[in-house]
C-alpha cells in the first residue's frame, strides 16, 4: 500500500492529519499478524497436489521454478546459465532426470504455481521466514545473507567527502521512520519492514510495487531516482554496487537469513534427497566455483549485464539472429529452434572445427558443404544457407511423420548422426513392433540401441554401429535449450 500524507496550514486539517498518522501507525504495528495470515492462507487457496519423488523419476523430467535473474537464471550468448540454474542441473543430473525451468513472471505467484503442480520446486533464493513454513516446506540453507536498504547517493557525491555524502545517507535504521520503502508485497522484504516497524515502535511506511518487478529492477529505480528507497539481499545487492556506482548499500535492516529452495509440504522424499545432497555438494569446491562466478566475479558480471547478448535484456542470442531468422523462414521452421542447434554444434563460434572435419556454425563436413556450393564453410551466411538447406533435406525424408515436432526430431537426429542411422533405428523399432511414428519414447530407443551389439548386427540394420547416445542427447539437448530460449524472447 502507498501513503501519502498532506499538511495544510488549517488548524483542522493539522489535527486530521495527526488521527491519521495516529491510526496508521497503529496499523502498521499491528498487522504482522494479518500478514501472516495471508501468507499462511496461501497454503489454502490452492489444492496441493500430490507429486513426489518417484513420480519425478517416473515423468523423466524435475520442473523448477524461479524468475529470470542476472544472477540465478539468464541468458548469455546462447548460454543458459546462472547460481540457482547451475545447482538445478546438478540436481537433476543426480536424479537422472531432465530440468525444465519454468518462469514466474510474478514472483508473488510461485507458492500457488508449486502447490498446483506447475513446478517440484521454488528454486530462486527464497529466504526461509516462519509465514512462509506455514505454506510449505524448505531445504536445508546454501546461502546466508541479509537485507540492505538500497539508496541512491546525492547527484554531486563524486565531488563530496565520505562523511558528507553520509550525511545525506540513512546510516541508521530509525532514520527510515516516517520515510516510504518501496517493496514487493509478497516479499520477505516487506514481512521484516513491518516487524521494523513494530521494533521501532512507530511507521515505515511501506509502498508496494509490483510482483513481477525484480530485485535488480528495484536497485535500478533507485539508482535512477524512480523510487527512493528498497530493500534486498546484500548477497545481490553487492554484485550491482559495482556497476551502478551511485547506490549505497551498506545499512542493513536485518540480521543474518538463510536461503533456500522450497517444495510442497508433501514432497517429503524429494526432500530428504536434496538435502542430503545439499549437505554434501556444498563443502565441495564445486559449490566455492559456482558461488564464485555469480556473486564475487564484478568484473565478469558487469561484462555480462552491459553485453548486446544479454538475452533478457537485449531479446538477442548472437550476433548471427537475422541470418537465422532469414534462412530459418525459408525451411518454414522457428529460427529460435535453429538457433539452439547452432549452438549444439558450435556455440555460436564461427570457425570451429571439429575432431571429424566438420566445420562453422552448423558443422558441415567438407562433402556435404561442397555438395550444397559453400566455398568457405568458415563463412556465416554460407554456413548457415547450407546448413537450413540440408536439415530441410533431412526433414524430407521423414514425410511419413505426421507430427510436425517429432517429424523434426527424426530431421535433427539424422542431421547429426546421418539418415542411414536413423533409417536402422526406424526398421528396428518396426521389427519389435514398437511406435515408428515417434522419436519420444520410440524410435530414439533403438539410435540409443545402435551402440549394443546386438541391434547394430540386426539383419534389419544397413549401416551398422552408431554412437547411439549422442543423436539421442543431441535431440534431448536442442529442445530442452529452445524451452529456455523461448522464455526469454518474446517473437
Amino acid at each position: 500500500m502507498s501513503i501519502t500524507l498532506r499538511s495544510d496550514q488549517s488548524i483542522q486539517n493539522r489535527f486530521l492529519s495527526f488521527i491519521l498518522v495516529f491510526f496508521i501507525s497503529f496499523t502498521f504495528t499491528n498487522c504482522k499478524s494479518e500478514k501472516s495470515k495471508d501468507i499462511q492462507s496461501l497454503s489454502l487457496e490452492v489444492e496441493e497436489i500430490d507429486f513426489d519423488l518417484d513420480d519425478i523419476i517416473e515423468r523423466d523430467v524435475l520442473r523448477a521454478i524461479t524468475t529470470y535473474s542476472p544472477t540465478g537464471y539468464f541468458l548469455y550468448k546462447g548460454q543458459t546459465m546462472g547460481f540457482e540454474y547451475e545447482m538445478l542441473k546438478r540436481l537433476a543430473d543426480l536424479l537422472k532426470v531432465d530440468l525444465e525451468i519454468v518462469v514466474a513472471k510474478n514472483v508473488d505467484s510461485v507458492i500457488p504455481m508449486l502447490q498446483r503442480g506447475d513446478g517440484d520446486i521454488i528454486a530462486l533464493g527464497f529466504t526461509i521466514i516462519k509465514e512462509r513454513k506455514e505454506a510449505v516446506s524448505f531445504t536445508n540453507s546454501y546461502l546466508t545473507t541479509h537485507q540492505t536498504l538500497i539508496q541512491k547517493k546525492p547527484d554531486n557525491w563524486r565531488k563530496m567527502s565520505l562523511d558528507n555524502i553520509n550525511k545525506h545517507l540513512v546510516k541508521d535504521i530509525i532514520d527510515l521512520i516516517r520515510d516510504t520503502v518501496s517493496v514487493r508485497m509478497e516479499s520477505s522484504y516487506y514481512q521484516r519492514l513491518i516487524d521494523l516497524s513494530s521494533e521501532l515502535g512507530d511507521t515505515i511506511f511501506v509502498d508496494t510495487i509490483p510482483g513481477d518487478i525484480t530485485d535488480e529492477e528495484a536497485i535500478k529505480m533507485v539508482a535512477n531516482g524512480k523510487i527512493k528507497y528498497t530493500v534486498v539481499d546484500y548477497n545481490i545487492a553487492k554484485v550491482y554496487a559495482g556497476s551502478l556506482a551511485n547506490i549505497d548499500i551498506e545499512t542493513p535492516i536485518s540480521l543474518s537469513q538463510r536461503l533456500a529452495w522450497a517444495l510442497r509440504k508433501n514432497s517429503t522424499q524429494l526432500l530428504d534427497t536434496i538435502n542430503s545432497s545439499l549437505d554434501k555438494f556444498k563443502n565441495t569446491a564445486d559449490y566455492n566455483i559456482i558461488y564464485k562466478k555469480y556473486y564475487e566475479s564484478k568484473r565478469q558480471f558487469n561484462r555480462r549485464i552491459s553485453s548486446e547478448y544479454f538475452t533478457s535484456s537485449t531479446g538477442k542470442l548472437s550476433k548471427y539472429d537475422n541470418l537465422v531468422k532469414k534462412y530459418a523462414k525459408e525451411i518454414g521452421w522457428d529460427w529460435v529452434l535453429v538457433k539452439s542447434l547452432i549452438y549444439q554444434e558450435s556455440m555460436f563460434e564461427h570457425t570451429n572445427s571439429s575432431w571429424v572435419g566438420a566445420q562453422g556454425l552448423m558443422q558441415l563436413m567438407p562433402a556435404t558443404a561442397k555438395e550444397l556450393g559453400v566455398t568457405d564453410s568458415h563463412d556465416p551466411d554460407q554456413n548457415i544457407k547450407a546448413g537450413t538447406r540440408y536439415l530441410k533435406r533431412m526433414y524430407g525424408y521423414w514425410d511419413k511423420i505426421p507430427d510436425t515436432i517429432q517429424r523434426i526430431k527424426f530431421a535433427m537426429a539424422s542431421y547429426n548422426c546421418g539418415y542411414g542411422h536413423v533409417k536402422d533405428a526406424f526398421k528396428l523399432a518396426k521389427k519389435f513392433n514398437k511406435d515408428t511414428l515417434n522419436w519420444d519414447n520410440g524410435v530414439d530407443f533403438y539410435v540409443l540401441s545402435l551402440s549394443k551389439s546386438e541391434f547394430y548386427n540386426d539383419e534389419v540394420v544397413q549401416y551398422g554401429y552408431a554412437r547411439g547416445q549422442e543423436p539421442y542427447d543431441y535431440v534431448d539437448e536442442i529442445f530442452l535449450r529452445y524451452e529456455n530460449y523461448k522464455a526469454f524472447i518474446q517473437d
